[in-house]
């Protein structure tokens, strides 16, 4: 898109065209409220990023509800439990059952930007690709402005609000003066690899071994994600095939000789795991959402999922606001987002903390981290606790 194509004016100004961003956009579309969204990436690095694909109950029931649930719901793979393995045995998690019914859909993450850009492009939505914001105005006293570059030439979009979907290092949060950062950095990463195979396993597995965390995932039919535990400053040119598969086979072997599906490893990278909580997440005319509010670590699954609970919070204070003439819902924007951060940073600490071994650590919080994987898969009353949280946290 041109810098000629976009309006000087728009009602909400979008930065950062990631998922949170096209969501927002798509929801305020359907309620028949002008958007542009300023993306610095382009459409083809977006659409290629293979990340997170967990979805909870009420993120997919949100995008279909935006109109963009139809390949969500022909490829996506839904799952009725989860795997927890300590010990050498492997004991089921049945989310649904302990949830009245309740899945997760397991959908790559790049597959709903997909869905998404195709979306706004198809209804005509103001998406600009490689545009560069360089300042924030929140509108204290005025119109909200972003200042932006696109193709070489300058430009201003005057909105009414700017909602700042521009992730852990964007600018928007940069332009809140008042602001608190909570940020906790965990002593460890994950090696993660991208493998050509068929699914490993039904059901995502959680491991816990001596040697370190492990996780099997899905992506496609034929193509999967695994990760390990790993040092936060690991190099993953310095692993061979060889030596990964050996790696991710100790770990997640059982007694009955459990054993991953090998194959061609596509994608090999080091995630380091943060916890991170900015408050407030409003300021003026400026509103945050996901990453560029708060930062969960990936084994709760809740990065994605909060990200779209803050979108539908924010989609429908603002339709409040044009439909109703209301402020009510836009003032608590912060303060309710907020209640559903901190239970997910807590569950997302839980997990971690459960699953993953500190060399540091004494044997003694080895043996309660045992003990309590034991209580959880003994104990109806825990597990249930685990499957609401991890099915639906992000909808209360």
């Amino acid at each position: 898109m041109s810098l000629g194509e976009l309006p000087a004016r728009t009602a909400v100004g979008i930065v950062g065209g990631g998922p949170a961003g096209l969501l927002l956009s798509q929801l305020l579309h359907a309620a028949g409220i002008e958007s542009v969204v300023l993306e610095s990436r382009s459409r083809a690095h977006l659409e290629q990023m293979i990340r997170a694909g967990v979805l909870e109950q009420g993120t997919a029931d949100l995008l279909t509800e935006a109109g963009v649930g139809e390949r969500l719901r022909r490829e996506g793979a839904v799952h009725h439990g989860i795997e927890l393995r300590y010990a050498g045995e492997t004991h089921r998690i049945p989310l649904s059952m302990l949830t009245g019914g309740k899945a997760i859909t397991v959908y790559a993450q790049h597959e709903v930007v997909k869905d998404l850009v195709a979306a706004r492009l198809a209804s005509g939505g103001q998406l600009a690709f490689e545009a560069k914001v360089t300042a924030i105005d929140p509108g204290l006293t005025g119109s909200a402005r972003i200042e932006y570059a696109l193709n070489g030439a300058r430009a201003t979009l005057d909105c009414d609000f700017i909602a700042g979907c521009d992730g852990f290092h964007g600018l928007a949060r940069q332009a809140m003066p008042l602001r608190r950062e909570y940020l906790h950095e965990y002593p460890f990463g994950w090696f993660g690899i991208l493998v050509e195979a068929p699914p490993s396993s039904a059901e995502l597995i959680y491991a816990r071994h001596p040697r370190g965390f492990a996780l099997v995932s899905t992506r496609s039919p034929a193509l999967q994600r695994m990760y390990f535990q790993c040092a936060a400053d690991e190099q993953p040119q310095r692993w061979d095939d060889a030596a990964i598969w050996a790696e991710l086979g100790q770990r997640l072997e059982t007694r009955a000789g459990w054993r991953p599906i090998e194959g061609p490893i596509v994608q090999r990278d080091v995630v380091g795991l943060r916890s991170f909580v900015c408050e407030p997440m409003q300021y003026g005319r400026l509103f945050l959402a996901g990453d560029a509010a708060h930062i969960v670590p990936p084994t709760g699954a809740k990065g994605l999922n909060l990200a779209a609970a803050d979108v539908r919070t924010l989609a429908q204070a603002m339709i409040a606001h044009y439909r109703d003439g209301r402020a009510d819902l836009l003032d608590a924007y912060s303060a309710q987002c907020l209640k559903r951060v901190w239970r997910a940073q807590r569950f997302s600490a839980w997990m971690t903390g459960m699953l993953h071994t500190d060399p540091q650590a004494a044997e003694f919080e080895s043996r309660l981290q045992l003990a309590e994987l034991e209580h959880l898969t003994a104990s109806q009353a825990a597990a249930t606790a685990l499957a609401e949280n991890y099915v639906d946290l992000a909808r209360h």
